[in-house]
């Protein structure tokens, strides 16, 4: 028999005029998107514990604060009133969004997630184009593509550091393979081991941080060389 403290206690919040229940003590950003109330993000995974709230995109209005929280961390609680939609909110998305995108290489045709990529997405929510042009766009002085490791190919120009695979690499318990290096505007994902080292050939058949990737900057080797070679039978490389 379940424990009574063991019953989760089911709360009734208000998101854009919209009452929903849900249970206290989740994450709003989690509790929206089942409720199809979608709030751009790109950092954040379900299950996360800790989320960075990083990208910034899922800022909402919660009444009594007194500035924009970051849903992914917000935590749900009885009669809570929640904006999602304000135009003061619009216009905070599309600055953060400006400055992702100051760094992408904007070319959608040549990428595998293209129609199925979280930024073209954002975008298209947030009316922004993915080469804005009211910043200046900021060349990265590292490598367009990096192919050291045995089963990965990371495309660092596309790269929104997110840190969704170096997560999920390191939930896997197979330890850290995946993680940020270098700082500021030079921090890419960089890759530990080699292609003799087990910790590498346990990514073989796992390749879940592409899998998770918003962007399609990380992918399988195999089937990154699959799509260069489509694109150059077509005559687009």
């Amino acid at each position: 028999m379940q424990a009574v403290e063991d019953i989760p206690v089911t709360v009734t919040i208000t998101v854009d005029e919209r009452k929903i229940e849900a249970c206290a003590g989740r994450n709003l950003l989690s509790v929206c998107l089942e409720n199809n109330i979608y709030i751009p993000h790109l950092c954040f995974l379900e299950g996360m514990e800790d989320p960075p709230a990083s990208c910034r995109l899922c800022l909402v209005e919660v009444v009594g604060e007194n500035f924009p929280v970051a849903s992914c961390r917000y935590l749900v609680k009885d009669g809570m009133v929640v904006r999602t939609d304000s135009e003061a909110l619009l216009q905070l998305r599309q600055t953060a969004f400006r400055l992702l995108v100051s760094t992408n290489d904007g070319r959608c045709h040549l990428c595998l997630a293209n129609h199925s990529c979280e930024l073209q997405r954002i975008a298209k929510f947030l009316h922004q184009p993915l080469r804005t042009k009211r910043l200046r766009h900021i060349e990265r002085n590292y490598p367009e593509l990096i192919t050291e490791h045995p089963y990965l190919v990371y495309e660092s120009k596309k790269c929104v550091l997110c840190g969704r695979c170096v997560y999920v690499c390191g939930k896997l318990e197979k330890g850290y393979k995946l993680d940020f290096a270098k700082r500021g505007i030079d921090t890419v994902v960089s890759f530990f081991g080699s292609d003799i080292d087990p910790a590498t050939s346990a990514c073989q058949d796992c390749l879940a941080c592409a899998a998770v990737c918003p962007v399609g900057a990380l992918n399988s080797k195999r089937v990154w060389q699959d799509f260069t070679e489509e694109l150059k039978l077509q005559g687009k490389l």
